[in-house]
Parts: C-alpha cells; sequence; structure tokens
C-alpha cells in the first residue's frame, strides 16, 4: 500500500472508532497502536512510553490547567448573572438591547472562563427566560446564547490557542493577541444583527417600563470589575514581559479563587473540592488527548502519511486560495462530529506546513481554525452548545434552537471571508506588540 492509500484507511478506521462512541484520547490510541503493529510489528513498542508522555511533557503546558481553574472558578460563582445585570441595566433602553446584553455578557464571561459550554450555561440560565418575558422569539433568544458562548475559545485568555500554541511550536502570546480583534469583530456582528433584527421587526425586546439611575447602574460594576482586571492583567503582564504564560495563569488562577471567596463567599470546603475537582477532571481529559494525539501523529509520521500529503498538496497547481477554501471546508466537516482540542492535535502537524509553504502566516490560521471550531459548536451531530442550551431550556425544541444559530453561523462564515480579505485583523495587534514574526 502506499502511504496515501495508508492515510485514506486510516482515516476511516479513526472515523469508525470515534463514531463507535469510544473516548478521543482511547480512539486515537487504538488506531496508533493497531497501525503501528501492523506495519512496524511489536519491536516499535519500545518507543511508545516516550511518545506518548513527552506529548505532555511541555513546560507550556502548566498554564492549560491553571486558566481551566481559574474558568472553573469564575463558573463556579454568580459572576455570570452579575455581568448579565450590569450590561442589561445600561442597555436596557437600546432596541434589542436585551438580546445585546446577552451577546456582551458571553462576551465577557467567555473571556474569564475559557468555556464555550460554562458560558452558555451561566448567561442562558438567566438571560433565556428573560428575553423569552420580553417578547424575544425563542429561536433568536437561544441562537444568540448558543453562538455567543462560543467565543470562549476565541477571546483570550483562550485554551484553545494554549493547545495549538503547543502543538505548532508558536507563541501562545502571540496567538491570544490574534484573537483579540477576530473576537471583538464578531461580538460586532452579532450584536448589529441582533439589532438589525428588533429593527427588522418592528420590536424593541426591552423594558420600556424599567428605568435605572445612574447609581442602580453603577452598583453591580464592583462585582464585576475585579475579574475584568484580572483578564486585563494577564494580558498586560504577558505582553509587557513580566511573565511567562504558565506563570501569569497561576496567577490569574489564585486571584479568581480569591475573588470568587471573597465577593461571593464561596470558601465552603465542598464549593472548593467541586473547583478543583472539575478542573483535574478536565485537565485530564484535555492532557490524555494530546498525549494520544502525540502517539497518533508519531504513528502518521512513521508511516509516511504525513510527509507525503504534504507533497501530494505541494505539487497541486491550484491557486492558494482555492487551497484554503478546502482546508476551510474539511475542518467545518470535522467540527461537526469533533472536538476543538482533538482537531487541532491530528491535523496541525499536516496543516501548518502546508499553510506556511502558500504563504499564509500561521498565526492568522489559527484564528481562521478557531472560528471553524466556533461553527461546529453550534452545528449537528454534536453541536455542543446546542445541547447546553436545550438542557437549561428544555420547553424549546432543539430545531428551534438550531434555525436560530444559523444567522450566526451565516455571520462566523462572513468572518472568515472578512479575514482573508483583511488579515492584518488577526496580525496586527501581535506583530505592533511583539514585533514581525520575520
Amino acid at each position: 500500500m502506499t502511504p496515501i492509500e495508508i492515510g485514506i484507511l486510516i482515516g476511516i478506521v479513526t472515523v469508525l472508532v470515534l463514531a463507535a462512541g469510544v473516548p478521543i484520547a482511547f480512539g486515537l490510541g487504538v488506531v496508533a497502536l493497531g497501525f503501528l503493529f501492523y506495519f512496524q510489528g511489536a519491536d516499535t513498542f519500545g518507543i511508545l512510553g516516550e511518545k506518548f508522555f513527552g506529548g505532555i511533557a511541555t513546560f507550556e503546558l502548566v498554564a492549560l490547567p491553571m486558566f481551566i481553574l481559574m474558568g472553573a472558578a469564575v463558573a463556579s460563582s454568580p459572576a455570570g448573572r452579575d455581568v448579565y445585570l450590569a450590561l442589561d441595566r445600561w442597555m436596557n433602553r437600546v432596541p434589542g438591547g436585551i438580546v445585546i446584553s446577552n451577546i456582551g455578557a458571553c462576551s465577557i464571561f467567555a473571556a474569564l472562563s475559557g468555556s464555550s459550554p460554562a458560558t452558555c450555561a451561566a448567561i442562558g440560565k438567566m438571560g433565556i427566560p428573560e428575553m423569552r418575558k420580553r417578547g424575544v422569539p425563542d429561536d433568536l433568544a437561544t441562537g444568540s446564547i448558543a453562538a455567543g458562548g462560543t467565543l470562549g475559545i476565541l477571546i483570550p485568555p483562550s485554551i484553545t490557542m494554549i493547545v495549538y500554541g503547543v502543538a505548532t511550536e508558536t507563541s501562545i502570546g502571540r496567538l491570544f493577541l490574534a484573537g483579540v480583534f477576530p473576537g471583538l469583530m464578531l461580538t460586532g456582528l452579532f450584536i448589529a444583527w441582533t439589532w438589525f433584527v428588533a429593527w427588522r421587526r418592528g420590536v424593541a425586546f426591552t423594558d420600556m417600563k424599567a428605568r435605572f439611575s445612574l447609581r442602580e447602574r453603577l452598583e453591580v460594576l464592583p462585582k464585576v470589575l475585579p475579574l475584568l482586571l484580572i483578564v486585563v492583567g494577564i494580558l498586560y503582564v504577558l505582553y509587557g514581559g513580566v511573565a511567562t504564560p504558565s506563570e501569569a495563569a497561576g496567577v490569574g488562577a489564585m486571584f479568581c479563587l480569591v475573588l470568587v471567596a471573597v465577593i461571593y463567599r464561596i470558601w465552603q470546603p465542598a464549593r472548593i473540592w467541586t473547583i478543583f475537582r472539575d478542573t483535574t477532571r478536565e485537565s485530564v481529559m484535555i492532557m490524555m488527548i494530546i498525549a494520544a494525539s502525540e502517539l497518533f501523529g508519531y504513528m502518521m509520521s512513521v508511516l509516511y502519511v504525513t510527509q507525503s500529503v504534504a507533497e501530494w498538496i505541494a505539487v497541486l497547481e491550484v491557486n492558494r486560495w482555492v487551497l484554503m477554501f478546502f482546508i476551510n471546508i474539511f475542518l467545518l466537516v470535522a467540527g461537526c462530529f469533533l472536538p476543538p482540542v482533538a482537531i487541532i492535535l491530528m491535523t496541525a502537524p499536516i496543516l501548518i506546513p502546508i499553510i506556511t509553504n502558500a504563504g499564509f502566516d500561521p498565526y492568522w490560521f489559527a484564528v481562521i481554525l478557531t472560528v471553524n471550531m466556533e461553527i461546529g459548536l453550534i452545528t449537528p451531530p454534536v453541536g455542543l452548545n446546542l445541547y447546553v442550551i436545550n438542557g437549561i431550556a428544555p420547553e424549546i425544541r432543539l430545531p428551534v434552537i438550531l434555525r436560530g444559530a444559523v444567522p450566526f453561523i451565516l455571520l462566523m462564515v462572513l468572518g472568515i471571508v472578512i479575514l482573508s480579505i483583511f488579515p492584518g485583523i488577526a496580525t496586527w495587534l501581535p506583530d505592533y506588540l511583539m514585533g514581525p514574526t520575520g
């Protein structure tokens, strides 16, 4: 068999194994071991332990559980409610203000937690009932929360960007910066669409009877601003050269734990234990996927699949934008079935040499990839955010939630087009603050 034929067979077997419901880490490991044994024999097993543990023996990965701990601490508190209340009091007279407040709350909470499902749950539990009470259609109410939650993997600090940085050996700090303006751009597109829907339907979606004084609008901010200052502080120390991502993540996690204890009185041993338990569970899951993906990538390299695919694409006489179009289609399809971490770790060894040889910036591509992953979070059959919304609002049928998410999916596709036309949206800030990559 040729390496390309082996690669096709590996792809088919991997899809079948994962479709059977096998956990991703175990599925990738089993496929890697099976193909290595069949083509290389039992002798290759001697270095598998080194490859498996070598995949997670990276100092940059220390930041991963720390950022997850930071997000778990914030998600365990009523911070999402306070962010929503603060924005609602400032936006209550704006057409579409209630929906815009929810999208804004999603973007802020996403930056705090770094988790799309946690953002959907935290903002949706309070935001969806309130939106429905003010006359917002079920599809717009749920779709806006589902889409707003996806911003958690783009706006820094982002777990997805950390995994991408480790997998591609690129700067995590530069990746965080690359996601800032694209994240704000998507938030702006979501808000613009919401305002347009409110204008087109002739409905304000606001509580015209509610009038908040300046004091009432300011009284919620003391609970929200300290958490926002942590995110700003993390970004400052990263880009000011004060600390490494791992150090910044550790300090950020400590301050988040202290703030939720002081502001929200979360200091009971049972609740602290829950925060650390959830952090450990998610961290171990991601670390296992990273280690198994390292083994999977080693198998692909040993069987010369990765190199052959890269060589095959390199000799194709196609425009680089045509190539990027097909890469986007592939990522969109993959995002419908696999979580972002698995896709990045499985595809990065193949795609990064291809996109760099085609003249694309790897940091720009990180943003493009992440937006594709965001679309996957609200697209069936996996569409995790859709099921989270359905879980907190079970009276709203899943097709209604999906119908509400479709306009936001199209806006994300528009975002990819805009980023392709104006790549500086992603690359200008990291180049300005950290210098060109050369």
